[in-house]
């Protein structure tokens, strides 16, 4: 989303401040006299466009007209859907003959295969260990019915990616006007958005929640597909012309054979997006741990909710490894000529005959096909003791610093936010547009914050520029410093990659859990689940940016008799802050992208008007509120790159 053209020109010089205190002026004389321009401060009834009540006829009419058509595709995609259930998590039954799934033992031993065909005895290990602890922690069955749902939908997702990607390679006004706003969209509308209007039309299961997570997880492809077609060296086209290629065999056995290794990070990325997807799509009946984990969520037992999140990050680490591997894997020899197929596939033979193997002992060794109940593991109550402990013996103190947050500076933000005009509010976004980067950026800022306003969205639109603010906020108070540590320290590094790893893997559910239980609903307990789901990005991407500093500047700084305090804070950090700007860009966006989850604690905002909007089932609710939210992250995107640009320009660093 950020590599939208937004160089600007040389722009004439001017007095901005004048602007900016006109605005403020205007602010303040419609705090003290709102009567003056009551239209400015609460936006009128008469003047909201009925958005949502268009898309919601529109939406009932694609159903009368399609309902047939999507249903007959929905019938069509849960045949193989229903399949890879049957061999993965429930058996089927041929001709009266009963066929069991695939027994855990057999998965875990061909993970652990596939891991050494791909990265060796190190990722054979972890990637069985992975499926043994799901297996060990009581999980395998809803893990199998989540895989079943990656196996099925990865390809859907990687198609779709390769089809758009490859359009908007050869057609740079196609994706320039279609596709990467369409992408922008895709990737910024909360999930939950388009669940409704794919509920309606394909109606409940898990093949509406496949549709969804495809479409949810296949940007990266796209984007990954048009970055690696772009990258092919120029005498590598230049020789499939020489040979008389056509251009569908230039493509197809040229280019894409090349580009593999860039094809397979988006690989890696849409399985990752996909896993992300599993909890929300459980809400239209994908079941699975994504179920678990809702379940869990609405009763409140943090055990079985950190568990069944648990048992998804493993997952998500095995196959992105594995992901990670092949696409890291260099090219071998051919096989001899006339070599069998198990001679030129040995790991795919092994893993086969074992998994075939394992089944058929599984008839006669029941433990095989599922780890009896008895020998699996839990931690449920130990978790549950350790909230308990907390509440009985730090009830009073968490309590009064969940009162001095809502006193002292959420509340206080909020009025002060939700005091300032719309008029100003949407005048400020757009100066700022014009002051980083010219008109058209103002423009797009100007219209997008504009369009809350005119649909009647415009108080819970504040609220969540509140919470997002204030969430960001404490997220970059945290992961700044954490990440300039770990920059300096490979011990602290290490340390901190692990947990960085973890946060970005973990289910988003899954932070509400305990901090709900501890803190209660409201908003206080949002912003902490926001915080630690979003702090992940201010801390590595100051890492990474602190990494790139030049040793030599480090060097001179310390021949100059600098202390490390004083390389770190005039050297590092300064000439790494571009870097940093662009992790608070990715920290903002994570933080819009929480608050549809945090809903669930009672949140008022943008979230709550889009998981209302899902319960109702009315797609244009649903869709309108969306549409805020992406805007709000799009703007924010747009901005907060605009300014990284321009800092880099005065301090004279690439424009990279």
């Amino acid at each position: 989303m950020t590599d939208l053209a937004l160089h600007p020109r040389a722009l004439p010089r001017f007095p901005f401040w004048l602007l900016w205190a006109a605005l403020a002026a205007i602010c303040i004389t419609l705090w003290l006299e709102p009567g003056i321009a009551a239209w400015a401060v609460k936006y009128p009834r008469a003047m909201i466009v009925p958005i949502a009540q268009w898309i919601g006829a529109a939406m009932k009419w694609l159903i009368a007209h399609f309902q047939g058509f999507t249903r007959g595709i929905a019938a069509a995609i849960d045949i193989p859907l229903q399949v890879a259930f049957a061999v993965l998590a429930k058996g089927f039954t041929i001709g009266g003959v009963t066929i069991p799934r695939l027994a855990w033992v057999g998965v875990a031993g061909a993970a652990a295969i596939a891991g050494h065909a791909f990265g060796g005895m190190r990722l054979a290990v972890l990637s069985g260990f992975c499926f043994l602890y799901i297996a060990l922690f009581g999980q395998w069955d809803s893990a199998m019915l989540t895989l079943a749902l990656v196996i099925i939908c990865v390809p859907f997702g990687v198609a779709l990616g390769l089809l758009f990607g490859i359009l908007a390679y050869r057609s740079k006004k196609l994706d320039d006007w279609f596709i990467r706003p369409s992408l922008d969209l895709a990737q910024t509308i909360p999930a939950f958005a388009y669940l409704v209007p794919i509920l309606l039309l394909f109606g409940s299961g898990p093949v509406p929640a496949l549709i969804a997570t495809a479409i949810f997880a296949s940007p990266p492809m796209v984007r990954a597909t048009k970055l690696a077609l772009e990258q092919v060296p120029e005498d590598i086209q230049s020789f499939a012309d020489m040979t008389g290629c056509t251009r569908r065999q230039k493509l197809w056995r040229v280019m894409l054979p090349t580009a593999r290794p860039m094809l397979m990070v988006g690989v890696n990325q849409v399985i990752m997006m996909t896993l992300n997807m599993v909890i929300i799509a459980s809400m239209i009946g994908a079941g699975g741990l994504g179920y678990d984990v809702l379940m869990a969520l609405r009763a409140l037992k943090i055990g079985a909710g950190l568990e069944a999140g648990l048992a998804i990050v493993v997952l998500a680490v095995a196959l992105a490894r594995i992901s990670a591997a092949a696409a890291a894997r260099r090219v071998r020899h051919a096989p001899p000529a006339g070599a069998k197929f198990a001679g030129r596939h040995p790991h795919f033979t092994i893993a086969v005959a074992w998994l075939a193997l394992t089944t058929l002992l599984s008839l006669g060794v029941p433990g095989l096909g599922t780890l009896p109940k008895d020998m699996t593991l839990t931690t449920g109550p130990f978790w549950a003791n350790i909230v308990e402990w907390i509440n009985i013996h730090a009830f009073d103190t968490i309590d009064a610093a969940r009162t001095w947050l809502l006193l002292s500076i959420l509340n206080p933000l909020k009025n002060f936010l939700g005091g300032i005009p719309w008029p100003v509010f949407v005048a400020a976004g757009a100066l700022l547009g014009y002051q980083l980067a010219g008109w058209r950026l103002a423009l797009l800022a100007g219209l997008m914050l504009l369009f809350p306003a005119v649909t009647g969205l415009w108080d819970k639109t504040m609220l969540t520029v509140y919470l997002c603010t204030i969430s960001a906020f404490f997220s970059c108070l945290i992961g700044i410093p954490l990440g300039a540590w770990a920059a300096n320290s490979s011990r602290v590094d290490r340390i901190m990659t692990v947990i960085v790893d973890t946060l970005q893997t973990l289910p988003s559910f899954v932070y509400l859990i305990p901090v709900v239980m501890l803190f209660r609903i409201g908003d206080v307990s949002a912003m902490i689940a926001i915080v630690f789901f979003a702090v992940a990005f201010a801390i590595r991407y100051t890492t990474a940016g602190i990494r790139q500093v030049p040793p030599d500047l480090i060097e001179a700084a310390r021949a100059m008799g600098c202390t490390p305090r004083q390389i770190q804070w005039r050297v590092q950090l300064p000439l790494a802050l571009p870097a940093v700007m662009l992790g608070i860009n990715q920290t903002v966006l994570m933080a819009l992208s929480m608050l549809v989850i945090t809903a669930l604690v009672g949140t008022k905002d943008l979230g709550q008007a889009v998981y209302a909007a899902l319960t109702k089932a009315d797609g244009g609710g649903g869709l309108v509120a969306g549409l805020s939210i992406a805007f709000l992250a799009i703007v924010a995107d747009r901005l907060i790159v605009a300014g990284a640009r321009r800092l880099r320009r005065r301090m004279g660093l690439p424009e990279t």
